[in-house]
């Protein structure tokens, strides 16, 4: 007979192997079942391949992305019982929507220390003070795209809303001029051409911002929110009303295809809306520490840069700056200086009641015809 101590310490070793083998077993079970899996519910072509590789390489992970295509298709489908997402990207009005609803995780900030890249400037924003919930992640400016040589050529601004609103100018360009089909981003532009916030909801401003809108409108070829891009690239469109990442995607498009024509874009001088795209965790995610591996992750300077390098758009982390290309990172209408950023405005959410009105003025706005 084995001693009794033996016996048990043979049998306490033999357990413990059975044990280390389930749970090697069930780790490798986890991976291979997607357990690992950083869920990501994104816009459209908002990170580069590269980066998405570089990240599951270094956390041994999955990132799975679904996508949107507007702030309101993402609510949506979040309230229609979307879930399992770990991170999302909202802006900046959505912010406000999602913390008023509860469904946000509070961020863990002793996980970010790359959170010092971020230019001061775009942080303790409106819809959340302190940035409790929200990280920043890349901004759009709403501004003016147009064919170089054809409003050269007609004599045309290209620093003010007068070109889109203004008869006078609207006449040289009937058929040719597009803008966004979105109720808020439309009244921004004609309320800051009537010189007032983009947030502004006095009943009368936004009358009048109606009032010019339906001025302008029969000169209008369309309201668009996607296919300006190729149009002005191709050269069927001389002016729209679009993001600059849209923007620097027509001017690629145009060299790329050897266009004769250029395509410019500028930031008006009556001001324009900065819309600043933040990374939130979800409270039905399951990974928050993956999710805060990716954040830390996305917050060191080159893998900011290769979105900016990517699609044009803005950054607003300090450290991307000396991997973003020279003739993109020198471009005013994406990295605006001091001077520009004090005239642009992020849109906030309005009130049920103020949301109803809009979307009364809107619905006149598409039916009327003129």
């Amino acid at each position: 007979m084995n001693p009794p101590g033996r016996s048990t310490a043979l049998l306490a070793l033999l357990l413990s192997v059975l044990l280390l083998a389930g749970c090697s077993s069930q780790e490798q079970n986890a991976t291979t079942s997607g357990e690992n899996v950083l869920h990501l519910f994104n816009w459209n072509n908002y990170i580069a391949p590269a980066t998405v590789k570089r990240f599951e390489q270094s956390c041994n992970c999955r990132l799975s992305q679904d996508y949107y295509a507007d702030n309101e298709e993402m609510l949506a489908k979040l309230a229609a019982g979307a879930s399992g997402y770990d991170l999302i990207v909202p802006t900046g009005n959505a912010m406000d929507t999602l913390i008023r609803q509860g469904v946000l995780k509070q961020l863990d900030k002793s996980l970010l220390p790359n959170l010092k890249n971020i230019n001061p400037a775009y942080l303790n924003s409106a819809f959340d003070p302190g940035n409790k919930y929200s990280v920043p992640y890349a901004y759009t400016l709403t501004l003016l795209g147009f064919n170089q040589e054809k409003v050269k050529e007609l004599g045309l601004p290209t620093d003010t809303w007068a070109i889109i609103f203004e008869p006078k100018y609207l006449e040289k360009i009937k058929g040719r001029v597009t803008v966004l089909d979105s109720q808020r981003e439309l009244m921004a532009a004609a309320l800051k051409y009537l010189g007032y916030s983009v947030n502004d909801a006095d009943e009368q401003h936004w009358q009048q911002a109606r009032d010019l809108i339906l001025r302008a409108k029969p000169y209008w070829a369309a309201f668009s929110n996607t296919s300006y891009v190729k149009e002005l690239a191709v050269g069927n469109l001389w002016v729209a009303h679009g993001y600059s990442n849209d923007m620097f995607q027509a001017a690629l498009d145009a060299r790329k295809t050897g266009r004769k024509f250029g395509i410019g874009y500028s930031t008006p001088k009556e001001g324009a809306v900065l819309a600043l795209d933040s990374i939130v965790l979800h409270q039905s995610g399951t990974r928050p520490d993956l999710a805060h591996q990716f954040i830390n992750f996305m917050l060191a300077g080159k893998n900011s840069a290769e979105l900016t390098n990517l699609t044009g758009a803005g950054n607003p982390n300090m450290d991307a700056i000396q991997f973003i290309q020279p003739e993109i990172a020198d471009n005013k209408a994406i990295f605006p200086d001091r001077e520009l950023l004090a005239r642009l405005e992020m849109l906030q959410d309005f009130d049920r009641k103020q949301r109803r009105l809009l979307s009364r003025l809107w619905t006149e706005i598409k039916l009327r015809n003129l």
